[in-house]
């Protein structure tokens, strides 16, 4: 048995391999790591999420990007591909390639069992230390069930929804998601 230390990867080599491969993996202190395929259910709700948030948006400055960009957490090093991101103004991108953001001001995570305890918690942590994020939103996709983290001045506050009609305002981009559209033709197990 090998007591060699595995090479870990600088944040340049994993772009690198990154922008050349055929599946996408996040990035975190020097380690790649490999993101598994999604359920009929969680591709739904991102759409469902898109196609909203994209009429929301329609006529003012804010982009609405799914889970082919990369963000990378500048004050923590990782690099990740959130769900659903939206920015509001100019999108400011690491390098020239324009495939990294850094400035999401809305993150949007659906949650599965595998990531689940991740994205509320270590992810969660990550996130909260960009300035330009003012909601961060978790979705189930079992059952209606969001949670949304909104930054204050001195803070943040926590909303619970649980209900099809119920609205999940976001006041960082004057708009509301009806959970009814979120979770539009989704069928629960019971």
């Amino acid at each position: 048995m090998s007591s060699q230390r595995a090479t870990l990867l600088t944040p340049e080599e994993y772009l690198e391999i990154e922008r050349r491969a055929e599946r996408k993996s996040e990035y975190y202190q020097g380690v790649m790591y490999a993101m598994a395929g999604a359920s009929q259910q969680h591709v739904l709700i991102v759409t469902n999420l898109i196609i909203q948030l994209g009429n929301e948006l329609a006529d003012r400055p804010c982009q609405v990007y799914s889970a082919d960009l990369r963000l990378r957490v500048s004050p923590t090093g990782l690099y990740t591909y959130p769900d659903v991101v939206v920015v509001c103004g100019e999108a400011r991108f690491a390098d020239d390639q324009q495939d990294t953001l850094l400035n999401p001001t809305i993150v949007i995570e659906v949650l599965s069992e595998s990531t689940q305890d991740y994205d509320r918690g270590r992810k969660f942590e990550h996130y909260r230390t960009l300035p330009s994020l003012r909601d961060y939103l978790t979705i189930a996709q079992d059952r209606p069930h969001i949670e949304h983290w909104s930054r204050l001045e001195r803070g943040g506050s926590l909303m619970e929804y649980t209900e099809l009609n119920q609205t999940v305002e976001l006041p960082s981009i004057d708009a509301g998601l009806p959970l009814s559209r979120i979770y539009a033709k989704v069928e629960f197990d019971r």
